[in-house]
């Protein structure tokens, strides 16, 4: 674990429950190696523009335009971030029931033909191995068991896009029912404080 990737993609600035929480796996990455390199990427206050059909060409074709050389260099940069990380951790807050539009965005440009995945005899193969994920997943309600669970759209979009391009080792932690008053918020970022020391240790 010499080398972590972290994307938040928050519009809620330092009050985020994601935000907190993925600063502290990080904390305890990093305090698990001190000399591992961080490199930060914040769709959330920094985001990364959607696709369109002036740029699309950029990331599913062959780049001609200046727009569209600009969406492939953009691109570029993302996968080659994503492929230097050996831990990439997410902060995906839980917007009407999926993720940000900003992580959205990061997806589209790192989804990449020939980049970060291939077809091979009919099948998809993901080209990215090796690389383990943590994702931060805070939600207002209770989304993991229950009646609302079949609102989810969240988790299982986020592990099918990892999955997709080769990322099959992935943690989701959940901050639940953070929309139901201060102490619930509370009890939902020490159980997912206590789950991340969980995960993240010595040797793991």
């Amino acid at each position: 674990m010499n080398h972590i990737l972290v994307i938040n993609s928050s519009l809620s600035g330092d009050t985020s429950v994601s935000r907190i929480l993925v600063d502290n796996a990080v904390q305890r990455l990093t305090a698990v190696n001190p000399n591992a390199v961080v490199t930060y990427r914040d769709v959330g206050d920094a985001p990364i523009p959607h696709l369109t059909s002036s740029t699309v060409a950029g990331i599913r074709a062959v780049a001609e335009t200046q727009a569209e050389l600009a969406a492939q260099a953009l691109s570029d940069e993302l996968i080659a971030e994503l492929k230097a990380a050996d831990v990439v951790v997410i902060g995906a807050p839980m917007y009407n029931f999926s993720i940000p539009t900003s992580l959205r965005a990061w997806f589209d440009h790192v989804l990449r033909p020939r980049g970060t995945f291939a077809y091979k005899d009919g099948s998809v193969q993901g080209l990215l191995q090796g690389i383990r994920a943590i994702v931060i997943e805070a939600r207002g309600g209770l989304y993991s068991e229950g009646p609302t669970k079949a609102m989810d759209f969240q988790e299982p979009y986020l592990k099918t896009l990892l999955g997709f391009i080769g990322i099959t080792d992935v943690t989701f932690i959940h901050a639940e029912k953070i929309g139901h008053g201060p102490e619930a918020r509370e009890i939902a970022i020490t159980t997912a404080k206590s789950r991340i020391a969980q995960t993240i240790t010595p040797g793991v």
